[in-house]
């Protein structure tokens, strides 16, 4: 086998926030020191402004900062009074949270599989679990048969790509449930939703974002935010992110500790205006990864990601938060990289349905056979806006090698 010249030689990490610490460091700073000098670290103006800020560049109404993108959704399922006796149909090939959440606040996640090109929940599987999984009852809503009433689907927008919103909307509204999306990974990504190109997060009742330091948008910590049109929606959440309580000490509802920082908020101000530059920088790399994968001749062994909105007029039809390609020598190329110092990712190892904390729900192996597969066959490559095309071409060149 021909080996790279040991000049050649090169760590390529899989995100590397080092250049953009060192860009805007003294702005964010400064941001920080003037919280600190406030004396108001939690819910103050820095919070609000954000959140205008948000709503601005979201095109929503409302904007409800939080502490993080898991606490964001137990904070819309209690808001909405799901719990105990309803279930919540999500995809089982996103990060645990997701289901995580619904099994918390007392419902049962229901799965539906993914689309195996894109790796979002597939509308038609959406209907099929309803259709063959549930039935309709006297008042007009959908049961399990455990008896458990649908009330929501929560479909995620994973690695920076919308999941096909108008047909779930459309089934959302067919079968009376509530549209919950999970934008977590997908800040900005955009989708030509009816008569408008609408951004993620905006097209469901209710939507929300994570801004974990590895996200295209992310903070110094944990933090996170909700979006939604709906004023009253906006006032429950508001209360429901501080332990219930309105007006203070006195508490109708129970809820939680889901408060954003001012620092975390004063922090993502100071990133919110370059997100746009970042993401255009992030679908530069993913282009040129495409183009070096058809120079070394390996366009038809390696599955790069899909594009399905890209020649449909929008600017962000992906933010690639991920770039994530399959094979099905996955894991021997995963070593191969390792080894040449090329860090890789694997999201996910293991279907939801397969954990086992959710051994309970009653699903096996073999119940969602496009998960299994993304789960075996996917690998997440270094992509970040500042990523150079000289570790591009040898994280390529190194894939070239291993097919050699």
């Amino acid at each position: 086998m021909a080996k790279l010249p040991s000049y050649l030689a090169m760590r390529v990490p899989l995100l590397d926030l080092s250049e953009q610490h060192r860009a805007l460091g003294d702005s964010t700073r400064e941001a920080i020191n003037a919280v600190l000098a406030s004396g108001r670290f939690i819910l103050g103006p820095r919070v609000e402004a954000f959140e205008k800020a948000i709503c601005a560049y979201c095109n929503t109404a409302h904007a409800v900062g939080v502490s993080s993108g898991t606490d964001a959704l137990l904070a819309i399922l209690m808001a909405l009074g799901i719990g105990p006796g309803d279930a919540v149909i999500t995809t089982p090939y996103t990060f645990f949270a997701t289901a995580g959440c619904v099994a918390r606040v007392g419902a049962r996640p229901l799965f539906a599989d993914i689309d195996p090109e894109t790796y979002n929940i597939r509308p038609s599987a959406i209907q099929e679990c309803i259709e063959k999984t549930c039935q309709l009852d006297a008042d007009g809503t959908w049961k399990t048969k455990n008896g458990e009433k649908v009330r929501a689907i929560v479909p995620a927008h994973l690695f920076g790509l919308c999941c096909q919103m108008d047909a779930l909307r459309e089934i959302a509204e067919r079968y009376r449930l509530v549209l919950i999306e999970d934008a977590a990974q997908a800040i900005g990504a955009e989708f030509p939703f009816g008569e408008r190109i609408a951004k993620a997060g905006t097209m469901g009742e209710v939507g929300f974002f994570s801004f974990y330091p590895s996200k295209n948008l992310g903070a110094a910590g944990d933090a996170g935010m909700i979006v939604c049109g709906d004023e009253e929606l906006a006032q429950k959440l508001r209360t429901f992110r501080e332990h219930g309580m309105e007006p203070r000490y006195f508490h109708h509802v129970i809820g939680g500790n889901f408060r954003l920082d001012e620092i975390q908020a004063a922090i993502l101000a100071v990133k919110l205006p370059y997100l746009e530059k970042w993401a255009a920088a992030r679908r530069a790399a993913a282009d040129f990864y495409g183009s070096e994968f058809v120079r070394v001749g390996l366009i038809e062994t390696i599955i790069p990601p899909t594009e399905p909105y890209r020649d449909r007029g929008l600017t962000n039809h992906h933010v690639y938060h991920q770039y994530v390609i399959r094979t099905p020598m996955r894991d021997a190329l995963r070593e191969h990289l390792a080894k040449h110092e090329v860090d890789t990712a694997i999201y996910y190892p293991l279907g939801l349905h397969e954990q086992e904390c959710f051994a309970y729900l009653g699903y096996k192996k073999g119940d969602f056979p496009e998960t299994e597969r993304a789960a075996r066959e996917t690998l997440a490559l270094p992509i970040y806006p500042e990523i150079s095309r000289e570790a591009q071409r040898y994280v390529i060149d190194t894939i070239a090698e291993f097919y050699r």
